[in-house]
């Protein structure tokens, strides 16, 4: 009997180390997650960065190469329309901030893919506290400020018309608020449109126009104090010593406070004529590709857009998808 008790309490003293180590395991793997979600609370600083030509990079978005490693950053603040139509209800949103048709969305952010291929084709810098930007990609994607030797990216974009003030908030380096940063990117949005450039002058054919006036854009300074300190950072960067940064207050930027918001009314828009839409137009449709423009356009002239049904290869499936962007 004595020896049955015996085993007994040795085996409730396993189970319970069991237990003890599997909840500590548990609560570190949660710190870990979450420690890589939320993202360094101080900023990072990778210099000398070098864009990586890949086809999912776009105006806001892109590849980058720092100490040897891949990264993907989306800018903080900006939004530059998509490059495709993969995402209909987001372009469709994008189209009405510049008061716009969906396929010239289309073509305001390949304009702005082009833009920042164009200044991120010299070293640049960027600066992160790998906040989670999401994405689709195997690469965690991370939120970042992105220095060139013009400026400040995001500010670029705006101030030449390739992207509205929209984006993910948080607080930079050396301000405490967001406020300035997005007063100024609302004056460099209203220049634009001023001058109709960018997207507010695609109908006027200056898509690619750029800013008339100089603008001053914002600059890092890296401190240049004797004592470096090195960021807290996760596995996902290297272990290296980084220099702390710190923005102008009259410049740094922060992101998402300048979104706008639509009523759903005003959501619906963007359609295009069926009678009198260009090929290129037609084909930046999801769904019809050259074979099905050109059929589109040799049965015009159409009594409305419910006459696509008539079409050869626009059955039922593709009929429903192509029908919201016509009138």
């Amino acid at each position: 009997m004595f020896f049955a008790c015996a085993f007994a309490s040795v085996g409730l003293i396993k189970r319970r180390h069991a237990i003890a180590l599997t909840a500590a395991a548990v609560l570190f793997t949660a710190i870990v997650r979450a420690d890589g979600r939320d993202g360094s609370k101080e900023w990072i600083v990778l210099q000398n960065c070098r864009l990586i030509a890949n086809p999912a990079n776009d105006g806001d978005s892109f590849h980058v190469s720092a100490d040897v490693r891949e990264y993907i950053f989306r800018l903080y603040m900006v939004d530059a329309p998509e490059t495709d139509a993969m995402t209909p209800a987001r372009l469709i949103a994008q189209a009405k901030y510049f008061s716009i048709s969906v396929p010239q969305a289309i073509e305001v952010g390949l304009a702005a893919k082009e833009f920042t291929r164009e200044k991120l084709s010299q070293p640049f810098t960027v600066f992160t506290r790998m906040s989670d930007a999401m994405g689709h990609s195997r690469l965690e994607r991370f939120y970042a400020f992105v220095e060139t030797k013009d400026g400040d990216l995001g500010e670029q974009l705006v101030r030449n018309g390739l992207a509205r003030s929209y984006g993910f908030k948080a607080v930079p380096p050396g301000l405490g608020s967001s406020r300035l940063e997005l007063e100024k990117l609302r004056q460099f949005e209203g220049e634009a449109e001023k001058e109709r450039i960018g997207g507010w002058g695609i109908n006027a054919g200056r898509l690619n126009a750029h800013a008339q006036k100089a603008v001053a854009f914002s600059t890092f300074a890296v401190e240049t104090a004797a004592r470096p300190r090195t960021p807290r950072m996760t596995t996902a960067f290297p272990q290296t010593t980084t220099t702390p940064v710190f923005r102008s207050p009259t410049t740094m930027v922060d992101p998402v406070a300048g979104e706008r918001s639509f009523p759903k009314k005003e959501i619906e828009f963007g359609r295009i004529d069926v009678n009198t839409a260009t090929e290129k137009e037609l084909r930046m449709i999801p769904g019809v590709g050259p074979v099905i423009a050109s059929r589109i356009i040799a049965a015009r002239p159409f009594r409305s857009a419910d006459d696509l049904r008539k079409v050869s290869g626009i059955g039922d499936k593709k009929y429903a998808k192509i029908r919201p962007y016509f009138q």
